[in-house]
């Protein structure tokens, strides 16, 4: 077994596999940018090497940095993590040729199942269903378009060299087909060095479901059950469960036995997984191979009850698996998702900055202890007080929860996000709080489009119907009595001037462009009772209690006897008086006040926010790669006016209306901040 191992990433997955090195008893090597110097996982790791500038292609992706990092420390192995170098068949071979283990499959399996048009044909010739579509790179935007109207529309345009949702595009007439070629090509360019791009007939209606594999150097392969991963946004993955409430046995069972046989056709060593596109008749086809661990593979340990780092390790060193296909287990019901730095309510643009707040809910399961499960379990490389940089991926963590069966997970997971604090950046928990909730997902009735056909037109406030809405008040009531009652409770107040708690009080539930809503609550009196009261809205009464501090921004108690998680939040910028509450992904500002101070409230007037119509301004902090317009140019609305780079992908900005280019003020290559101008319209 080794004594010392390398780990070439960074993030949640760095952190992941230097637990269970460390369970293992290996010595651990971080590596890192100079953006990442203050990292979790450098902190976590034995020893650090500085491999470079932040950007990653000047760190990360730089194969020689990595090995000398290697060498100079005497580590043995590398781990490659996901994204980064993982399915580089290159750096594979150079680790063998240096004398370096690499965790991972061999160079040979990597090249063959890492070109996604090459990987097609292996697979056919295995004897796994395929799906139709042209194999061979295509060199022009037109020459897509004749191939897309020659297979028929939707198509799917993909990098051959993509991973991760980077590099692909479902276009649905010849523009998208046109524009999604570019993009396709620019995005694999950048993030991967190979901008050969493939189109496939897209399955509508289609189910993504993976199967684990694992294989060791002397030919045993087994498969681990199946994920199901359909909830994708944009072709990334939201939320992914284990097992699949959809397959059958036998379409499992045979999906299981193509994955050994693809696997066992390139002498596959590792863990791996072979994804499939499944059919609503449970017809499956063979979509591509991910010749690394996958983000979601905490699903698979909960279930199976096997740490898959370990055992990549294990075949790295040349054992043997300890277990057969008739070993593996599968019980209960695991839930993974994505907590990804993203606004859901500004169409997921990313977020980046300081984290001011980052508290996990409570763990009772750890990366690297598949023996304590049935809990819940946060993967994550940040915290508290750490920075979220724009150069990498948006996933911050990945809140996982197991469970005795589907429903029982899908309550353990609404409840732990509630408990998850993130301040100082936006989030997407509101966002999966809903998914969580929408009686399609609670079902088992949807497939990959489900996100884009509920929320055609974005996420707003309004997509988290919450429940019991009044319980939102009820608990800012709540918060500010027993403030009322702490301050009340002072010593030296002047008579007369002391505080009065009252019984009576107006939530102001401020809404948009001054559409406030006003509740009406009265609190009974409980003497001697510091955390109870019984809070009454209309005819329904709330009897709260928690034993939380009055500082404390997650707040756990019971409402009516049953237990509960909330956060609630003391002042904003622009008001320090507001109580931001959130339960179960809605979130409310309300004032506090009395009777007589929200009827004087009332007649306040409304502050209308400026016109910004006339200006295109950055919606996030990133890089400006492309201005569209000039000078004098005459836009139409949709137009495509700039583009900006954040967190690995591409963001177009779009002309808001008619009009003609007055200034442009940014330039090509610059650095953006949220809201800073980019040009304005006559």
């Amino acid at each position: 077994m080794f004594k010392k191992i390398l780990i070439a990433n960074r993030g949640e997955i760095a952190c992941r596999v230097i637990a269970t090195a460390h369970k293992m008893g290996i010595q651990t090597v971080a590596v890192y940018s100079e953006a990442d110097k203050e990292a979790r996982h450098v902190q976590m790791a034995n020893e650090a090497v500085l491999i470079g500038p932040a950007a990653s292609r000047e760190s990360y992706l730089v194969a020689d940095k990595i090995i000398a990092a290697a060498k100079a420390t005497g580590a043995q192995a590398i781990h490659p993590g996901y994204g980064f170098l993982s399915e580089n068949a290159e750096f594979s071979k150079r680790c063998e040729d240096e004398g370096i283990a690499f965790i991972g499959p061999r160079h040979f399996s990597i090249s063959a199942m890492g070109d996604k048009i090459e990987s097609k044909k292996l697979a056919g010739a295995a004897g796994v269903n395929c799906i139709p579509g042209y194999n061979e790179a295509i060199d022009t935007a037109e020459q897509a378009v004749e191939i897309a109207k020659g297979i028929g529309y939707p198509v799917m345009i993909k990098a051959s060299a993509g991973g991760g949702g980077k590099g692909l595009r479902v276009a649905f007439n010849d523009k998208e087909a046109f524009e999604g070629f570019t993009s396709c090509r620019n995005e694999a360019r950048n993030s991967f060095g190979d901008d050969r791009v493939f189109i496939e007939k897209f399955v509508e209606e289609p189910r993504h479901i993976e199967i684990q594999v694992l294989g060791d150097s002397h030919g045993n392969v087994i498969y681990l059950n199946e994920r199901e991963c359909s909830i994708q946004r944009r072709h990334q993955k939201v939320i992914e469960e284990a097992p699949s409430p959809f397959i059958s046995e036998a379409t499992r069972k045979a999906m299981g036995e193509q994955a050994v046989q693809l696997a066992k056709a390139v002498k596959y060593q590792s863990a791996g997984t072979v994804e499939f596109v499944v059919g609503k008749d449970q017809s499956f086809y063979f979509l591509e191979m991910n010749t690394r661990l996958q983000v979601e593979h905490p699903v698979t340990e909960a279930i199976t009850g096997l740490d898959l780092v370990e055992q990549m390790i294990r075949v790295a060193a040349g054992e043997k698996l300890t277990l057969t296909q008739a070993d593996v287990k599968r019980n209960g019901w695991a839930i993974e998702c994505r907590i990804n730095a993203e606004d859901p309510f500004r169409n997921f643009l990313p977020s980046t900055g300081r984290l001011v707040r980052f508290q996990t809910p409570k763990q009772t399961m750890f990366q690297g202890n598949t023996a304590d499960l049935l809990g819940v379990r946060v993967d994550t490389g940040v915290q508290d007080g750490g920075e979220i940089p724009m150069f990498y991926d948006s996933m911050i963590a990945k809140l996982i929860v197991h469970g005795k069966d589907r429903n029982d997970a899908i309550a353990k997971m609404r409840e732990a996000l509630n408990g998850f604090v993130i301040r100082g950046i936006s989030s997407n928990i509101p966002f999966q709080a809903a998914l969580l909730a929408h009686p399609r997902f609670v079902s088992g009735d949807f497939n990959t489009g489900f996100i884009a056909e509920q929320y055609s037109r974005g996420f707003r406030a309004e997509d988290v119907p919450h429940e019991d809405h009044d319980f939102l008040a009820a608990l800012a009531a709540f918060v500010r009595r027993k403030s009322r009652e702490r301050a009340a409770g002072l010593s030296g107040q002047l008579p007369g001037y002391d505080v009065q708690i009252g019984q009576d009080y107006v939530v102001v539930e401020l809404g948009q462009g001054g559409d406030n809503r006003y509740v009406q609550v009265h609190v009974a009196e409980l003497p001697g009772k510091h955390g109870e009261a019984h809070i009454t809205i209309a005819d329904k009464t709330y009897a709260i209690q928690s034993k939380s501090r009055l500082n404390d921004i997650c707040i756990q108690g019971a409402c009516n006897g049953k237990p509960f998680t909330a956060q609630v939040e003391r002042g904003t910028l622009k008001n320090p008086l507001v109580l931001q509450v959130q339960h179960n992904g809605t979130r409310i500002e309300a004032l506090v006040m009395s009777p007589r101070m929200a009827d004087l409230h009332k007649l306040m007037p409304f502050k209308a926010p400026p016109d910004l119509s006339r200006f295109v301004l950055s919606p996030m902090p990133g890089l400006l790669v492309d201005v569209a317009v000039v000078v004098g140019q005459k836009v139409q609305v949709g137009e495509r006016v700039a583009v900006i780079e954040a967190m690995k992908m591409e963001n177009v900005l779009f002309a808001a209306a008619d009009g003609v280019v007055k200034k442009v003020v940014a330039a090509k290559g610059e650095s953006l901040t949220v809201d800073q101008m980019i040009m304005e319209f006559e």
